[in-house]
């Protein structure tokens, strides 16, 4: 590639740029991060068969692999005890708990306002959206 043919990514190709929460939302909303760690925050330290049990619909290599990414992302803290069978346990970090007033505004928000996201969901799909206008 020359130098003409390479373009540098304009402000607006950063995320962050656009919205400073993005990379937030990147790492704390990602597919199994928000359930894992609300079990770890409600529950309290356990082991991977008790989070498996919590959650049943994520895969044993998935959660795996989420509980390793906030493992190295400082949200949670993996503790191996060399005893016959080892043992390995999951909590949540002081950094992972300190995005609890976060996961609570949410779920109060969740409280009040699914059931009009819900309806407003029914009312496009059945049509009864209105289209935009044209200024």
């Amino acid at each position: 590639m020359t130098e003409t043919t390479m373009r540098r990514p304009a402000a607006s190709d950063d995320p962050a740029a656009a919205c400073p929460i993005a990379p937030v939302v990147d790492i704390v909303f990602s597919r199994w991060t928000t359930p894992i760690l609300w079990c770890l925050h409600r529950f309290g330290r356990q082991r991977f068969v008790e989070l498996h049990r919590r959650i049943p619909a994520v895969t044993p290599k998935v959660l795996t692999q989420r509980l390793r990414q906030l493992e190295r992302d400082g949200l949670l803290v993996r503790t191996y005890h060399p005893e016959v069978p080892p043992r390995v346990e999951y909590e949540i970090s002081d950094l992972g708990r300190s995005l609890a007033p976060l996961f609570a505004d949410l779920a109060h928000w969740a409280a009040d306002n699914l059931g009009r996201v819900e309806d407003a969901r029914r009312a496009y799909d059945a049509g009864e959206h209105r289209p935009a206008r044209r200024g």
